[in-house]
């Protein structure tokens, strides 16, 4: 909806099809808390429509009259700072300064370890959005979410695998049929490349 709006990139009947599948299996897949937080809910649908406007909005940047010289990268790399500072007032407000070394000692932790590791995962997370600037760059918004998508599941299976979660045949099924569904979406958005050349 979004890329319609802002790329007039309206998907065809076979690509709105061919999206159900990995919804619905993406859906399946993640089906294993029997509880249900409308707050939880509500904030993943925020999270989900933020994140979806960062990219369309950047793709309408990266390939439109507005780019002037910002590639990927300095793209996402503006966005990070404006981001900083923006998010920096509301983020001490709400939580003060209660992560200082002081604190977390009071609080029984390893300061030094937990800086390690929030250094290692914020290296690993900022590589991570780097990543998929650059993949933004080459695909189509609905592309680089269906990936996002194939990401949910390739997350639950790894956690299957390290934790040694069991898997209900629910999971099991979902992760199947959403992985056909980017098979299917493939194959169609390759079909449909193919009519256009023609």
């Amino acid at each position: 909806m979004l890329s319609s709006i802002f790329l007039g990139d309206a998907p065809t009947l076979p690509i709105i099809l061919a999206l159900c599948p990995i919804v619905g299996g993406v859906v399946l897949a993640s089906v294993s808390e029997v509880s249900f937080n409308w707050i939880g809910f509500l904030a993943a649908m925020g999270s989900n429509l933020t994140f979806q406007s960062r990219n369309v909005l950047s793709k309408k940047v990266l390939s439109g009259d507005l780019k002037k010289g910002l590639d990927n990268i300095n793209l996402f790399s503006i966005i990070t700072v404006m981001s900083f500072f923006i998010l920096a007032p509301f983020t001490l407000l709400v939580e003060g300064m209660v992560a200082t070394p002081a604190v977390m000692t009071s609080m029984g932790l390893d300061s030094a370890l937990i800086f390690k590791r929030l250094i290692y995962a914020a290296f690993c997370f900022h590589m991570y959005q780097q990543v998929s600037y650059v993949i933004l760059s080459k695909v189509t918004p609905v592309t680089h979410s269906v990936g996002n998508s194939v990401k949910r599941v390739v997350v639950i299976v790894s956690t299957v695998i390290f934790f040694r979660t069991p898997v209900s045949f629910m999971n099991g099924l979902g992760t199947a049929i959403a992985l056909m569904g980017v098979v299917l979406y493939s194959q169609v958005k390759r079909l449909e490349g193919k009519k256009k050349a023609a």
